[in-house]
């Protein structure tokens, strides 16, 4: 008694003192019986007689009834959450099969570890646990967070797809006032020329119709004279007119003649060109665009772009034939649609085209040294030259036979080329403070907006390509052994430098739109990646390689060197 006026705390701070608890079910009795159980189902504390009760009622039998030498059982029922009872036997865990690695209650181990040659009491090793619960608690602290940034992630994504959604509609306004002015600048223009061919047509009208009026006062004079004489005239008149004015009447009707014949009806129209066309349909039949949900992945990088491979299909020597006058070097190469390839031979002039098996099967003289081309269509090809600030254009039938369709002149010196779209080029320049810039098919001239490093390039010293599915310029930079892949959508660039990438010189888009470069001094083919990751490195049977193309089904490329007296053409198949 002398220990009733401690505090709680203090009590349970005392050596040897178990704190006890009663029985309730047989308190409501007024008896003081202390209890063995804790029901936390009936939330209770019972003696073993009155915890008897749950073996006998089958109502009662899924109650979690646990022994309060345990320490507090409520508390630790609260805390474990029922961890500490079998799923299948709702007893608690007493035994752990180390055979099996499994925690067993009295009936696991009797019904279904019987046969396992080490079962422990739980109490008898847990003090000896090799791996703290501490180290589970760090790995779900590193979930947890991890969890918590893919939330932040996910709420990001919303906001950001919220802001596209708006930056569509921001773009199909700015789209819809581009083609409402550039649909008035064209009214007012054709306007402008229509009146000026109608005031020239107009002019050319007046001046026939003052000399039919002419004309027809001057038969009319005739024709009065004559029927004058015919009716009043003597015989003698009569023979004398006729004679007198029938070289008269011949030329008169020679003329009237020579009118009816030249007549001419002006008629004036205006045609759009097919590319602006729209076919006659609901616009929610036709949508002139496309809406586009693309989900990347965050690590799926490098499974999307595969190492390619090559197989050497064909290989030609590119010597000096009898129409040569220098020996040959190919400084521009590209693919038509069909296979075909088009080839510019920088140093005598010329443009030439070969089949799928790398015979030659046609050939045009320039007037110029040309330095890359790019295909445009099935027919259409854009030459680049070294001086005269131009782009040609030639047309490249199906029967092989090239001719000039038309030249436009433009503002800066540009090497390589390859197209953007339907409508522009994408241009490398050489001695100019723009590495590479944009070139409509009329010659118009502008820049990306990018800020591109205040370097000038003296010529042959890089080459560019184009990306069109992530819009990305690449540059190749031979004197610095890099390679620059601009984002022209974030203005950010990729740097890539390696021991693999010596002398990078020609450029292309290939497989999974991933980068090819020749290296000159490695004599290699590089893979990259849009992110500047080395995916493969081919050596090659040739020395210098100069210039790369690939088909427009990524399955060939071709490859032309650069090597004084062993020119070489080969080309490959690409597998993955």
């Amino acid at each position: 008694m002398a220990e009733s006026g401690s505090k709680k705390g203090e009590d349970d701070k005392v050596p040897g003192r178990v704190k006890e608890h009663l029985c309730q079910p047989c308190l409501s009795k007024d008896k003081q019986n202390v209890a063995d159980k804790f029901c936390s189902t009936c939330n209770e504390f019972q003696c073993n007689d009155c915890s008897n009760v749950h073996n006998v009622l089958a109502i009662l039998k899924n109650h979690k009834l646990v022994s309060v030498k345990e320490g507090n059982p409520s508390t630790t029922l609260f805390e474990m959450k029922n961890l500490e009872l079998c799923d299948q036997h709702q007893k608690l865990f007493e035994f752990f099969c180390e055979d099996d690695n499994k925690l067993c209650c009295s009936t696991c181990a009797i019904v279904n570890h019987r046969k396992c040659h080490s079962v422990v009491e739980i109490k008898t090793i847990a003090g000896k646990i090799t791996s703290p619960i501490s180290t589970l608690g760090e790995k779900l602290k590193e979930a947890k967070k991890a969890a918590e940034s893919v939330a932040k992630h996910i709420c990001s994504s919303k906001d950001q797809l919220a802001e596209d959604i708006k930056e569509i509609h921001v773009k199909i306004r700015q789209m819809r006032d581009e083609v409402i002015r550039i649909f008035d600048d064209l009214e007012d223009s054709v306007a402008k020329r229509a009146k000026i061919l109608q005031r020239e047509t107009f002019e050319n009208l007046s001046k026939k119709q003052t000399q039919n009026k002419k004309h027809l006062a001057d038969v009319t004079s005739c024709l009065e004279t004559i029927e004058s004489i015919f009716k009043n005239g003597t015989p003698v008149q009569k023979y004398i007119a006729e004679h007198k004015m029938e070289s008269n009447v011949n030329t008169l009707c020679r003329n009237t003649k020579e009118e009816c014949q030249n007549l001419e009806t002006v008629n004036i129209s205006f045609h759009f060109d097919e590319t602006l066309k729209l076919p006659p349909l609901q616009i929610t039949e036709y949508v002139p665009g496309q809406l586009l949900l693309k989900s990347t992945r965050q690590g799926d990088v490098n499974s999307v772009n595969k190492a390619m491979k090559l197989t050497p299909i064909s290989a030609i020597s590119l010597k000096k034939t009898g129409d040569d006058i220098n020996e040959t070097l190919y400084s521009g190469v590209d693919f038509l649609p069909d296979g075909r390839l088009v080839a510019v031979d920088n140093t005598n002039k010329k443009c030439l085209v070969y089949n799928e098996k790398l015979e030659k099967v046609g050939s045009y003289q320039l007037s110029y040294h040309p330095l890359s081309v790019a295909v445009i269509s099935e027919k259409e090809v854009a030459i680049t030259r070294g001086i005269g600030y131009k782009i040609e254009f030639l047309h490249v039938s199906k029967c092989n036979e090239i001719r000039s369709s038309k030249i436009c002149n433009v503002n800066t010196n540009y090497y390589s080329i390859c197209l953007k779209d339907d409508r522009q080029f994408v241009v490398g320049t050489f001695d100019e403070p723009r590495p590479v810039r944009i070139v409509s098919l009329t010659g118009e001239e502008r820049d990306f907006s990018v800020n591109f490093p205040n370097k000038i390039y003296p010529i042959d010293t890089s080459a560019s390509t184009y990306i069109k599915s992530s819009d990305k310029v690449v540059i190749t930079d031979r004197d610095e052994h890099t390679v620059y892949i601009y984002d022209i959508k974030t203005d950010t660039r990729v740097v890539v430098k390696d021991d693999q990438i010596q002398l990078p010189r020609g450029a292309a888009v290939g497989p999974s739109d991933t980068i090819l470069v020749c290296c000159g001094k490695t004599n290699t083919i590089v893979q990259i990646s849009q992110t500047g990751q080395i995916l493969s490195s081919y050596k090659l049977d040739m020395t210098y390689p100069f210039r790369v193309c690939v088909s427009r089904d990524k399955s060939f490329i071709v490859v032309a060197n650069n090597c004084p007296g062993n020119k070489i053409m080969q080309k490959f198949k690409i597998s993955c």
